[in-house]
């Protein structure tokens, strides 16, 4: 399998950062979903929070190289026998992930950072606060963070069901090619 995107093929890279992604912000979300039900005496109180953010702040830095390597390398097109319409749903799905990703990594970091401190990440480093204490900050942060995961997660269901979709009703590659097995009938 190539490194590179080519009009036709993800290469490995591509695949491999879509693969992580999904399973870092899947769990993620399933984690924060948990640990918001957890109260202070249980052992987990501190631990899933910290957790969460320092892989939280991670995949926000995988989300920028991935939008950087987008960016720089070519996209493989749409699949032959898509409608317009299918084309542009697709399209603005996309958009759509990627805009909340970016609401769930900025709405994170304002909650994380609301009382003034910075995150810790596994202590290797922190990301400071780069604003003053707000807790009214910190519980709009919150709202719109849960919002963003609970559209997020609703979408990743949509979007494997079109992947699905693809792959059993229509008969085209565009599963196969995000999993990099290449079919003989392209």
């Amino acid at each position: 399998m190539q490194t590179f995107n080519t009009r036709q093929d993800w290469g490995w890279v591509s695949i491999l950062l879509h693969w992580v992604m999904a399973i870092l912000l899947i769990g993620l979300y399933f984690v924060g979903d948990y640990m918001v039900g957890l109260s202070y005496y249980d052992r987990l109180y501190h631990t899933l929070p910290a957790l969460h953010k320092a892989i939280g702040v991670l995949t926000g830095f995988l989300l920028l190289f991935r939008l950087l390597w987008l960016l720089v390398q070519p996209q493989p097109g749409q699949p032959p026998g898509g409608t317009p319409l299918l084309n542009r749903l697709a399209t603005l799905g996309h958009v759509a992930l990627y805009a909340l990703m970016f609401i769930m990594i900025i709405s994170g970091y304002l909650i994380s950072t609301a009382k003034g401190k910075g995150i810790d990440i596994f202590g290797l480093f922190e990301l400071p606060a780069l604003l003053a204490s707000d807790a009214g900050r910190g519980e709009l942060a919150g709202k719109i963070h849960a919002w963003a995961g609970t559209a997020f997660i609703l979408l990743v269901g949509l979007h494997a069901l079109a992947a699905l979709a693809h792959h059993f009703f229509w008969k085209d590659n565009t599963l196969t090619r995000m999993l990099g097995i290449k079919t003989i009938k392209e």
